[in-house]
Protein backbone atom coordinates (compact mmCIF):
# COMPACT_ATOMS: atom_id res chain seq x y z
CA UNK A 1 0.00 0.00 0.00
CA UNK A 2 1.37 3.40 -0.94
CA UNK A 3 1.63 6.21 1.61
CA UNK A 4 -0.09 9.43 0.48
CA UNK A 5 2.03 12.56 0.54
CA UNK A 6 1.02 15.49 2.71
CA UNK A 7 2.38 18.32 0.57
CA UNK A 8 2.49 19.19 -3.09
CA UNK A 9 5.03 17.65 -5.43
CA UNK A 10 6.14 18.42 -8.98
CA UNK A 11 6.08 16.13 -12.00
CA UNK A 12 8.10 17.10 -15.08
CA UNK A 13 6.88 15.82 -18.43
CA UNK A 14 9.51 16.09 -21.13
CA UNK A 15 7.91 16.24 -24.56
CA UNK A 16 4.58 17.44 -25.95
CA UNK A 17 3.77 14.56 -28.26
CA UNK A 18 0.95 12.06 -27.76
CA UNK A 19 2.37 10.49 -24.60
CA UNK A 20 3.37 13.75 -22.98
CA UNK A 21 0.05 15.46 -23.65
CA UNK A 22 -2.00 12.53 -22.35
CA UNK A 23 0.15 12.17 -19.22
CA UNK A 24 -0.08 15.90 -18.46
CA UNK A 25 -3.86 15.90 -18.83
CA UNK A 26 -4.40 12.83 -16.69
CA UNK A 27 -2.08 14.02 -13.92
CA UNK A 28 -3.69 17.44 -13.79
CA UNK A 29 -7.16 15.90 -13.67
CA UNK A 30 -6.32 13.53 -10.82
CA UNK A 31 -3.69 15.22 -8.65
CA UNK A 32 -4.72 17.75 -5.99
CA UNK A 33 -4.17 21.37 -6.99
CA UNK A 34 -1.13 21.77 -4.72
CA UNK A 35 0.80 19.40 -6.99
CA UNK A 36 2.43 20.94 -10.06
CA UNK A 37 2.34 19.45 -13.56
CA UNK A 38 4.96 20.93 -15.92
CA UNK A 39 5.26 20.05 -19.59
CA UNK A 40 8.45 21.00 -21.45
CA UNK A 41 8.83 21.04 -25.23
CA UNK A 42 11.03 22.90 -27.71
CA UNK A 43 8.08 23.40 -30.08
CA UNK A 44 5.14 25.71 -29.47
CA UNK A 45 2.63 23.53 -31.30
CA UNK A 46 1.58 19.92 -31.04
CA UNK A 47 1.32 18.30 -34.48
CA UNK A 48 -1.09 15.37 -34.76
CA UNK A 49 1.29 13.00 -36.53
CA UNK A 50 -1.26 10.48 -37.92
CA UNK A 51 -2.70 13.24 -40.13
CA UNK A 52 0.58 14.14 -41.83
CA UNK A 53 -0.11 11.64 -44.61
CA UNK A 54 -3.45 13.28 -45.36
CA UNK A 55 -1.66 16.63 -45.46
CA UNK A 56 0.90 15.23 -47.92
CA UNK A 57 -1.80 14.40 -50.48
CA UNK A 58 -3.80 17.60 -49.99
CA UNK A 59 -6.56 16.22 -47.77
CA UNK A 60 -5.72 18.39 -44.75
CA UNK A 61 -4.58 21.96 -44.13
CA UNK A 62 -1.60 22.40 -41.77
CA UNK A 63 -3.55 24.46 -39.23
CA UNK A 64 -6.20 21.75 -38.91
CA UNK A 65 -3.77 19.20 -37.47
CA UNK A 66 -1.93 21.47 -35.01
CA UNK A 67 -2.78 22.81 -31.57
CA UNK A 68 -0.79 25.31 -29.44
CA UNK A 69 0.66 23.65 -26.36
CA UNK A 70 -0.13 26.90 -24.52
CA UNK A 71 -3.77 25.79 -24.54
CA UNK A 72 -2.85 23.31 -21.81
CA UNK A 73 -2.42 26.23 -19.40
CA UNK A 74 -6.21 26.61 -19.34
CA UNK A 75 -6.32 23.20 -17.68
CA UNK A 76 -3.76 24.13 -15.02
CA UNK A 77 -0.77 22.55 -16.75
CA UNK A 78 2.36 24.67 -16.70
CA UNK A 79 4.09 24.84 -20.10
CA UNK A 80 7.77 25.63 -20.65
CA UNK A 81 8.86 26.24 -24.24
CA UNK A 82 12.57 25.66 -24.72
CA UNK A 83 15.34 23.24 -25.59
CA UNK A 84 16.28 20.83 -22.81
CA UNK A 85 20.04 21.21 -22.57
CA UNK A 86 20.69 18.65 -19.84
CA UNK A 87 18.89 15.89 -17.97
CA UNK A 88 20.11 14.37 -14.69
CA UNK A 89 17.90 11.34 -13.98
CA UNK A 90 19.57 10.60 -10.64
CA UNK A 91 18.84 14.10 -9.32
CA UNK A 92 15.60 14.37 -11.32
CA UNK A 93 16.56 17.73 -12.75
CA UNK A 94 16.65 19.32 -16.17
CA UNK A 95 18.28 22.45 -17.52
CA UNK A 96 16.21 24.43 -19.99
CA UNK A 97 16.95 27.92 -21.32
CA UNK A 98 19.68 28.42 -18.73
CA UNK A 99 17.67 27.51 -15.64
CA UNK A 100 17.42 24.35 -13.60
CA UNK A 101 14.05 22.74 -12.97
CA UNK A 102 13.63 20.03 -10.34
CA UNK A 103 10.93 17.38 -10.25
CA UNK A 104 9.81 14.77 -7.78
CA UNK A 105 9.06 12.61 -10.80
CA UNK A 106 10.06 12.85 -14.45
CA UNK A 107 8.30 11.34 -17.45
CA UNK A 108 10.62 11.26 -20.47
CA UNK A 109 8.40 11.46 -23.57
CA UNK A 110 10.85 13.09 -25.97
CA UNK A 111 10.16 10.71 -28.83
CA UNK A 112 12.66 9.77 -31.52
CA UNK A 113 14.84 12.30 -33.31
CA UNK A 114 14.70 12.02 -37.08
CA UNK A 115 18.15 11.53 -38.60
CA UNK A 116 18.09 11.88 -42.41
CA UNK A 117 21.74 12.97 -42.16
CA UNK A 118 22.62 9.35 -41.39
CA UNK A 119 22.26 8.59 -45.12
CA UNK A 120 24.37 10.82 -47.41
CA UNK A 121 22.25 12.92 -49.74
CA UNK A 122 18.86 11.83 -48.38
CA UNK A 123 17.71 15.14 -46.88
CA UNK A 124 18.62 17.12 -50.00
CA UNK A 125 17.00 14.67 -52.39
CA UNK A 126 13.55 14.06 -50.98
CA UNK A 127 10.68 14.92 -48.67
CA UNK A 128 10.48 13.72 -45.08
CA UNK A 129 7.10 12.06 -44.48
CA UNK A 130 7.40 12.51 -40.71
CA UNK A 131 7.62 16.30 -40.45
CA UNK A 132 5.08 19.02 -41.05
CA UNK A 133 7.43 20.83 -43.43
CA UNK A 134 8.19 17.62 -45.31
CA UNK A 135 4.51 16.76 -45.76
CA UNK A 136 3.75 20.27 -47.06
CA UNK A 137 6.70 20.11 -49.46
CA UNK A 138 5.59 16.70 -50.73
CA UNK A 139 2.05 17.98 -51.29
CA UNK A 140 3.35 20.87 -53.37
CA UNK A 141 5.80 18.68 -55.31
CA UNK A 142 3.07 16.17 -56.17
CA UNK A 143 0.84 18.98 -57.42
CA UNK A 144 3.61 20.20 -59.73
CA UNK A 145 4.57 16.75 -61.03
CA UNK A 146 2.81 15.56 -64.18
CA UNK A 147 4.48 12.20 -64.63
CA UNK A 148 7.54 10.11 -63.88
CA UNK A 149 8.75 7.78 -61.16
CA UNK A 150 7.68 8.40 -57.56
CA UNK A 151 9.57 6.47 -54.89
CA UNK A 152 8.57 5.94 -51.25
CA UNK A 153 11.56 4.83 -49.17
CA UNK A 154 12.21 3.63 -45.63
CA UNK A 155 15.72 4.61 -44.56
CA UNK A 156 16.09 1.92 -41.87
CA UNK A 157 14.28 -1.34 -41.05
CA UNK A 158 12.81 -0.03 -37.76
CA UNK A 159 10.88 3.23 -37.44
CA UNK A 160 7.84 4.69 -35.71
CA UNK A 161 4.36 4.25 -37.20
CA UNK A 162 5.18 1.02 -39.09
CA UNK A 163 2.17 1.35 -41.38
CA UNK A 164 2.94 4.92 -42.48
CA UNK A 165 5.17 4.39 -45.56
CA UNK A 166 2.75 1.78 -46.91
CA UNK A 167 -0.15 4.14 -46.33
CA UNK A 168 1.81 6.94 -48.00
CA UNK A 169 2.36 4.91 -51.15
CA UNK A 170 -1.32 3.97 -51.39
CA UNK A 171 -2.54 7.50 -50.71
CA UNK A 172 -0.21 8.89 -53.39
CA UNK A 173 -1.48 6.27 -55.83
CA UNK A 174 -5.08 7.24 -55.10
CA UNK A 175 -4.26 10.94 -55.51
CA UNK A 176 -2.78 10.24 -58.94
CA UNK A 177 -5.96 8.46 -60.01
CA UNK A 178 -8.13 11.33 -58.77
CA UNK A 179 -6.16 13.60 -61.07
CA UNK A 180 -6.58 11.19 -63.98
CA UNK A 181 -2.79 10.85 -64.18
CA UNK A 182 -2.18 7.33 -62.85
CA UNK A 183 -0.91 6.00 -66.18
CA UNK A 184 1.67 8.78 -66.30
CA UNK A 185 3.37 7.60 -63.11
CA UNK A 186 5.35 4.63 -61.87
CA UNK A 187 5.18 4.17 -58.12
CA UNK A 188 7.80 2.15 -56.21
CA UNK A 189 8.20 1.41 -52.53
CA UNK A 190 11.72 0.48 -51.40
CA UNK A 191 11.76 -0.92 -47.87
CA UNK A 192 14.77 -1.62 -45.69
CA UNK A 193 12.66 -4.18 -43.82
CA UNK A 194 11.86 -7.64 -45.24
CA UNK A 195 8.11 -7.08 -45.15
CA UNK A 196 5.40 -4.67 -44.01
CA UNK A 197 4.63 -4.44 -40.29
CA UNK A 198 6.65 -7.53 -39.44
CA UNK A 199 5.97 -7.43 -35.69
CA UNK A 200 2.28 -8.02 -36.40
CA UNK A 201 3.10 -11.44 -37.81
CA UNK A 202 3.45 -13.07 -41.24
CA UNK A 203 -0.27 -13.16 -42.04
CA UNK A 204 -0.75 -9.43 -41.43
CA UNK A 205 2.50 -8.64 -43.25
CA UNK A 206 1.45 -10.65 -46.30
CA UNK A 207 -2.02 -9.08 -46.29
CA UNK A 208 -0.60 -5.55 -46.26
CA UNK A 209 1.78 -6.41 -49.08
CA UNK A 210 -1.10 -7.82 -51.13
CA UNK A 211 -3.11 -4.60 -50.72
CA UNK A 212 -0.11 -2.47 -51.72
CA UNK A 213 0.74 -4.52 -54.80
CA UNK A 214 -2.90 -4.79 -55.87
CA UNK A 215 -2.74 -1.06 -56.59
CA UNK A 216 0.11 -1.44 -59.07
CA UNK A 217 2.73 -0.25 -56.59
CA UNK A 218 6.05 -2.04 -57.11
CA UNK A 219 7.29 -3.29 -53.75
CA UNK A 220 11.01 -3.92 -53.14
CA UNK A 221 11.68 -5.32 -49.63
CA UNK A 222 15.10 -5.75 -48.00
CA UNK A 223 16.61 -2.76 -49.81
CA UNK A 224 18.76 -0.80 -47.37
CA UNK A 225 19.64 2.56 -48.90
CA UNK A 226 23.27 3.61 -48.38
CA UNK A 227 23.46 6.84 -50.40
CA UNK A 228 21.32 9.18 -52.45
CA UNK A 229 22.54 11.35 -55.34
CA UNK A 230 20.25 14.41 -55.40
CA UNK A 231 21.62 15.71 -58.71
CA UNK A 232 21.28 12.41 -60.56
CA UNK A 233 18.14 11.47 -58.62
CA UNK A 234 19.44 8.03 -57.88
CA UNK A 235 19.36 5.69 -54.88
CA UNK A 236 22.11 3.20 -54.06
CA UNK A 237 21.39 0.16 -51.89
CA UNK A 238 23.61 -2.15 -49.84
CA UNK A 239 22.75 -5.11 -52.10
CA UNK A 240 24.27 -3.33 -55.09
CA UNK A 241 20.97 -2.27 -56.65
CA UNK A 242 20.28 1.28 -57.79
CA UNK A 243 17.03 3.07 -58.56
CA UNK A 244 16.12 6.33 -60.27
CA UNK A 245 13.36 8.67 -59.12
CA UNK A 246 11.68 11.88 -60.14
CA UNK A 247 10.14 12.44 -56.71
CA UNK A 248 11.28 10.89 -53.43
CA UNK A 249 9.31 10.63 -50.17
CA UNK A 250 11.14 9.00 -47.29
CA UNK A 251 11.00 7.82 -43.71
CA UNK A 252 14.40 8.74 -42.20
CA UNK A 253 16.44 6.70 -39.73
CA UNK A 254 15.67 7.45 -36.07
CA UNK A 255 17.82 7.89 -32.98
CA UNK A 256 17.27 8.83 -29.35
CA UNK A 257 17.50 12.58 -28.61
CA UNK A 258 21.00 13.81 -27.75
CA UNK A 259 19.98 14.90 -24.24
CA UNK A 260 18.78 11.36 -23.51
CA UNK A 261 21.97 9.81 -24.83
CA UNK A 262 24.09 12.21 -22.78
CA UNK A 263 22.13 11.31 -19.63
CA UNK A 264 23.23 7.66 -19.91
CA UNK A 265 19.63 6.53 -20.02
CA UNK A 266 20.00 4.36 -23.13
CA UNK A 267 21.23 0.78 -23.45
CA UNK A 268 22.89 -1.06 -26.34
CA UNK A 269 19.67 -0.76 -28.37
CA UNK A 270 20.15 3.02 -28.47
CA UNK A 271 16.88 3.61 -26.59
CA UNK A 272 15.73 3.79 -22.96
CA UNK A 273 15.10 0.37 -21.36
CA UNK A 274 12.00 0.27 -19.16
CA UNK A 275 9.88 -2.10 -17.13
CA UNK A 276 7.41 -3.19 -19.80
CA UNK A 277 4.45 -3.11 -17.40
CA UNK A 278 5.07 0.19 -15.56
CA UNK A 279 7.59 2.02 -17.80
CA UNK A 280 9.83 2.76 -14.86
CA UNK A 281 13.50 3.26 -15.72
CA UNK A 282 16.39 2.09 -13.50
CA UNK A 283 16.29 5.56 -11.87
CA UNK A 284 13.69 5.90 -9.08
CA UNK A 285 10.95 8.35 -9.94
CA UNK A 286 11.96 8.51 -13.62
CA UNK A 287 9.69 7.01 -16.27
CA UNK A 288 9.98 6.85 -20.04
CA UNK A 289 7.15 6.35 -22.52
CA UNK A 290 6.62 6.28 -26.26
CA UNK A 291 9.12 6.27 -29.07
CA UNK A 292 12.14 6.99 -26.86
CA UNK A 293 11.85 3.56 -25.20
CA UNK A 294 12.72 0.00 -26.14
CA UNK A 295 10.52 -2.90 -25.08
CA UNK A 296 11.84 -6.27 -26.31
CA UNK A 297 9.21 -8.87 -27.17
CA UNK A 298 9.62 -12.63 -26.86
CA UNK A 299 9.63 -13.04 -30.63
CA UNK A 300 12.88 -11.06 -30.80
CA UNK A 301 11.66 -7.71 -32.07
CA UNK A 302 10.80 -4.62 -30.02
CA UNK A 303 7.34 -3.24 -29.39
CA UNK A 304 6.59 -0.94 -32.34
CA UNK A 305 6.98 2.79 -31.87
CA UNK A 306 3.45 4.08 -32.30
CA UNK A 307 1.18 6.72 -30.83
CA UNK A 308 -1.34 4.16 -29.59
CA UNK A 309 1.29 2.66 -27.32
CA UNK A 310 2.56 6.04 -26.12
CA UNK A 311 -1.03 6.90 -25.18
CA UNK A 312 -1.57 3.68 -23.25
CA UNK A 313 1.76 3.95 -21.48
CA UNK A 314 0.97 7.54 -20.47
CA UNK A 315 -2.31 6.42 -18.92
CA UNK A 316 -0.50 3.77 -16.87
CA UNK A 317 2.33 6.03 -15.67
CA UNK A 318 -0.02 8.87 -14.75
CA UNK A 319 -2.32 6.53 -12.79
CA UNK A 320 0.62 5.05 -10.90
CA UNK A 321 2.08 8.44 -9.94
CA UNK A 322 -1.32 9.51 -8.65
CA UNK A 323 -1.65 6.27 -6.67
CA UNK A 324 1.85 6.58 -5.20
CA UNK A 325 1.47 10.23 -4.24
CA UNK A 326 -2.14 10.35 -3.06
CA UNK A 327 -3.36 6.79 -2.53
CA UNK A 328 -6.15 7.45 -5.03
CA UNK A 329 -7.05 4.86 -7.62
CA UNK A 330 -5.01 1.69 -8.02
CA UNK A 331 -1.72 0.53 -9.46
CA UNK A 332 -1.98 -0.17 -13.19
CA UNK A 333 0.08 -2.16 -15.67
CA UNK A 334 0.47 -1.90 -19.44
CA UNK A 335 -0.71 -5.03 -21.25
CA UNK A 336 0.53 -4.44 -24.79
CA UNK A 337 -2.89 -3.92 -26.39
CA UNK A 338 -2.93 -1.67 -29.43
CA UNK A 339 -4.51 -0.88 -32.76
CA UNK A 340 -3.57 1.00 -35.88
CA UNK A 341 -5.51 2.28 -38.88
CA UNK A 342 -4.13 1.48 -42.34
CA UNK A 343 -5.21 4.05 -44.94
CA UNK A 344 -5.48 2.43 -48.37
CA UNK A 345 -6.81 5.38 -50.40
CA UNK A 346 -10.22 6.09 -51.95
CA UNK A 347 -11.74 6.83 -48.55
CA UNK A 348 -10.99 3.36 -47.21
CA UNK A 349 -8.84 2.05 -44.38
CA UNK A 350 -8.10 -1.22 -42.63
CA UNK A 351 -7.53 -1.74 -38.93
CA UNK A 352 -4.84 -3.84 -37.30
CA UNK A 353 -5.55 -4.64 -33.66
CA UNK A 354 -4.38 -7.10 -31.04
CA UNK A 355 -2.11 -7.94 -28.13
CA UNK A 356 1.54 -7.22 -28.89
CA UNK A 357 2.57 -8.84 -25.59
CA UNK A 358 1.06 -12.12 -26.76
CA UNK A 359 3.18 -15.23 -26.29
CA UNK A 360 5.05 -16.64 -28.06
CA UNK A 361 4.28 -13.87 -30.58
CA UNK A 362 1.91 -10.92 -30.91
CA UNK A 363 -1.67 -11.84 -31.75
CA UNK A 364 -2.87 -9.27 -34.29
CA UNK A 365 -5.84 -9.22 -36.65
CA UNK A 366 -6.06 -7.04 -39.76
CA UNK A 367 -9.63 -6.01 -40.56
CA UNK A 368 -10.26 -5.55 -44.27
CA UNK A 369 -10.24 -2.02 -45.72
CA UNK A 370 -13.60 -0.28 -45.71
CA UNK A 371 -15.19 3.13 -45.51
CA UNK A 372 -16.07 2.27 -41.89
CA UNK A 373 -12.46 2.22 -40.69
CA UNK A 374 -11.55 5.32 -42.68
CA UNK A 375 -14.30 7.32 -41.01
CA UNK A 376 -13.24 5.79 -37.73
CA UNK A 377 -9.84 7.41 -38.19
CA UNK A 378 -11.42 10.73 -39.20
CA UNK A 379 -13.55 10.74 -36.04
CA UNK A 380 -10.56 9.67 -33.94
CA UNK A 381 -8.56 12.65 -35.24
CA UNK A 382 -11.36 15.09 -34.36
CA UNK A 383 -12.03 13.57 -30.96
CA UNK A 384 -8.36 13.36 -29.97
CA UNK A 385 -7.59 17.00 -30.71
CA UNK A 386 -10.77 18.16 -29.00
CA UNK A 387 -10.34 15.99 -25.90
CA UNK A 388 -6.72 16.71 -25.04
CA UNK A 389 -6.60 20.42 -25.95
Amino acid sequence: MTTPVTEGKTVLILGGGVGGVVAANRLRQRLPCDHRVLLVDRERDHVFQPSLLWLAVGDRAPERIQRPLERLRRKGIEVITGEIAALDPAARTIRVDGREVVGDAIIVALGADLAPDAIPGLAAAGHNLYTLQGAIALRDALADLHGGRVVVLTGAPAYKCPAAPYEAAMLVEAAMRRRGKRNDFQLDLYAAEPGPMGVAGPLVSAAVRDVVESKGIRYHPSHQVTAVDPAARRLTFSNGATAAFDLLAYVPPHRAPAVVRAANLIDESGWIPVNRETFETPFPGVYAIGDVTTVPLTMGKPLPKAGVFAHGEAEVVAANIVWQWTGRGARRTFRGEGQCFLETGDGRAGLGAGNFYGEPAPVVTLHRPSWWWHWGKVLFERRWLRQWF
